[in-house]
């Protein structure tokens, strides 16, 4: 003990730390706010921690190159000692931080901590918040999986509408116009380094300013915040019933961040890793990709959306909520703090949650992502082959074959992903029909290169039976015969 104590006294004599932190370990909190409602940023500071370890040992393994990035993680989760495990806590904590992290910043909103003079610590936890978000979003391309693959490609699409910017933005982001080598190894580069920089950044300043502004004091209905005099009150309110934060506050924090990450331990040993999934191959168009669960809400409103209203809404939709945010405390940096006398806030937050659960729960269970085995259960009803020629047979036979089902209903029985097939001849033309199959559009891949020229003939020919009985199929007028 005494050589430990001369060893701490040689490096305070020369680091002069002592003083700070027992100063900083004291500073003093209001009594009410050593409650369960503040230890939300604590835990979230130890979730981060545990990103820290378990990143830099997967770094260690992890191989960031497009050709053997998805093998490398079969090695860490197959052939490594406990690195499924360490996989698996480095993908949980990554939800249970995002969760976090949320759920402090609606707190912080309900409790009008944003409010004067803690107009900065707001805005950078709303900062914490996106690049969060961005630490989820590169860890789910790392994957390198189907899914990955996808959602990195959704990702690209999205960026690429932007203004001006847009085609130079994806080459920025992925190294070129395709997803190649190059954007693996970029991704690799913002997940470790430039991302985790700015949560390290951005954690100091927003530590640096809790303690200098102090913890926000239990929002009393009645107790209004005003510019000219809240300092004043809040040092008043430290001296006349402040606690220190350690020991007396602090040990509340202590317990919950324990409980968080004992969650996180379960979970992982219980659910294990995430992924990966199937290796990425753009080939593989039968494929139903989904993004990871704090991204489905995005998945599920780009379905919904009419393609006129994508870009307008991808756009300028984020700018402005995050315009508002940002705005926030300026415009309503005064008054009431309690949430019971704030009802607007109350609604507001209670109209996001029911949007974006809504959101998450369509994106993980509509039809537009079926069960990919429709073709397979069915057969083509024997309604459809009567009287048909042996070219139109052929096709039938090349549109199970090929999976077509897996998207097209026939007299409902299939996918749900694209229109049913039953009245397709009414709505296009021949050359309308082969052009579909060939080069693809809307949300229909192109299948030129999966079909010979000699099935394509054939699948346009079976089509092209598929019309109500009495109404004829749709046809070309500009090739109508012209009788002088």
């Amino acid at each position: 003990m005494r050589l430990m104590g001369r060893v701490g006294r040689w490096f305070d004599d020369r680091l002069q730390l002592g003083k700070p932190m027992m100063a900083t370990m004291a500073h003093p909190v209001p009594r009410q706010t050593a409650s369960w409602f503040y230890v939300f940023g604590s835990a979230a500071l130890t979730v981060f921690a545990l990103q820290v370890v378990t990143g830099i040992l997967l770094a260690i393994l992890y191989v960031p190159s497009a050709g053997e990035a998805w093998g490398s993680l079969q090695v860490i989760n197959e052939q490594v000692a406990a690195g499924w495990f360490i996989r698996a806590l480095h993908g949980w904590g990554s939800n249970f931080m995002l969760a976090i992290v949320l759920i402090h910043m609606v707190q912080v909103f309900l409790f009008g901590a944003y409010k004067f003079p803690r107009e900065l610590t707001w805005i950078i936890g709303v900062l914490l918040l996106l690049v969060t978000l961005g630490m989820a979003f590169t860890g789910q391309v790392l994957r390198f999986d189907q899914d990955a693959y996808w959602g990195l490609g959704l990702g690209a699409s999205i960026v690429s509408r932007v203004p001006v910017l847009g085609p130079a933005l994806v080459n920025l982001l992925l190294g070129g116009p395709i997803i190649a080598s190059a954007t693996l190894s970029r991704f690799f580069a913002l997940h470790v380094f430039v991302i985790p920089g700015l949560l390290i950044g951005f954690v100091g300043l927003h530590l640096l300013l809790v303690l200098k502004l102090g913890i926000n004091e239990w929002p009393m209905p009645g107790r209004i915040v005003r510019r000219a005099n809240y300092l004043a009150e809040y040092h008043e309110l430290t001296e006349r019933d402040g606690i220190p934060f350690v020991p007396a506050a602090v040990w509340k924090d202590i317990i919950f961040s324990g409980f968080v990450l004992l969650s996180i331990s379960a979970c992982a040993a219980l659910f294990g890793p995430f992924g990966p999934g199937g290796p990425p191959a753009p080939t593989i168009i039968q494929t139903a990709p989904h993004p990871d669960f704090f991204f489905l809400w995005l998945y599920a409103l780009l379905s919904f959306l009419p393609p006129a209203a994508e870009t307008p809404v991808l756009l300028i939709g984020p700018v402005i909520a995050l315009a508002v945010l940002i705005a926030l405390p300026f415009f309503a940096g005064e008054g009431e703090k309690s949430w019971k006398r704030r009802p607007i806030a109350v609604l507001t937050v209670l109209l996001a949650a029911v949007a974006l659960g809504s959101l998450t729960h369509l994106g993980a269970h509509t039809p537009w992502s079926p069960v990919m085995d429709a073709w397979s259960g069915e057969p083509i009803p024997e309604k459809y082959l009567k009287g048909r020629t042996a070219l139109e047979r052929h096709g039938a036979l090349v549109l199970q074959l090929k999976q077509c089902r897996n998207c097209h209903s026939l007299d409902e029985t299939g996918g749900k992903r694209g229109p049913a097939l039953d009245g397709v001849a009414v709505r296009l033309t021949q050359d309308q029909l082969i052009r579909q199959v060939v080069q693809g559009g809307g949300n229909m891949p192109a299948y030129g290169k999966n079909l010979s020229p000699a099935e394509t003939t054939a699948l346009v020919a079976f089509l092209e039976t598929l019309h109500p009985p009495g109404q004829a199929p749709a046809s070309d007028a500009s090739r109508a015969a012209i009788v002088p």
